[in-house]
């Protein structure tokens, strides 16, 4: 009788281990599975800003001048839109000179141009404001144009394009002087930039496409 029920005890003993195995199992945790090695822990916050401002980025590609671009119009007008602002759209100077082809706000009223902030997010307005100034200047330079085209002054060879990219820098009364004086009398802008260095850089190019006109403006 007694041996019975040390059996059904060692029976019972065995089921409570065994249930108690199945519901608390014994597992080993592989730590390999949370090592940081090889990841890039040290940050800051300043290179998650730089980051999201990249990503963010919405200004306008710039657009850099190429020698491939040769030497009409195109070539003229993109070879001045680098030195100005890198071909950038809408760049704004230290100075408040504006655009791809860093025009001052008083120069686009003339040519009819009021809202600056809408003539920066416009490519199609500040192409045609290069135009039309080209044209006003030639106008107003024509005389001077006639005169001084193939003479030397100071060792430059005086182009028609010359001329012109001048007067987008310092205006046609500054290149009037500089050709009149025959380059006693110069300008340079607050980057040090003068017209003599325009005369010479943007020498040879063909702007015969660039009709005077004394009345330009900016139409679209």
């Amino acid at each position: 009788m007694i041996k019975k029920w040390s059996n059904y005890i060692a029976i019972i003993l065995l089921i409570i281990v065994a249930l108690v195995f199945s519901l608390f199992p014994q597992t080993t945790v592989d730590m390999s599975k949370f090592s940081t090695t090889g990841m890039q822990l040290d940050y800051t916050v300043h290179n998650d800003l730089q980051l999201l401002a990249e990503l963010h980025k919405t200004e306008e590609p710039e657009l850099e001048f190429s020698p491939f671009l040769g030497k009409g119009y195109i070539g003229f007008k993109e070879a001045i839109a680098f030195k100005e602002s890198r071909g950038n759209y809408r760049t704004v100077n230290e100075f408040g000179y504006l655009g791809k082809y860093q025009f001052g706000a008083e120069t686009l009223r003339t040519l009819g141009v009021y809202d600056t902030e809408a003539f920066l997010h416009n490519p199609e307005l500040q192409e045609k404001a290069f135009h039309a100034y080209a044209e006003r200047n030639k106008w107003i330079l024509r005389k001077d144009i006639e005169r001084f085209v193939g003479k030397k002054i100071q060792g430059i060879v005086i182009t028609e394009s010359g001329i012109l990219a001048a007067a987008h820098l310092a205006g046609p009364g500054s290149v009037k002087k500089f050709l009149r004086s025959y380059g006693n009398e110069t300008f340079s802008d607050a980057f040090g930039t003068s017209v003599r260095y325009y005369m010479k850089k943007f020498s040879g190019f063909d702007t015969s496409s660039i009709i005077a006109d004394k009345s330009a403006k900016v139409t679209l």
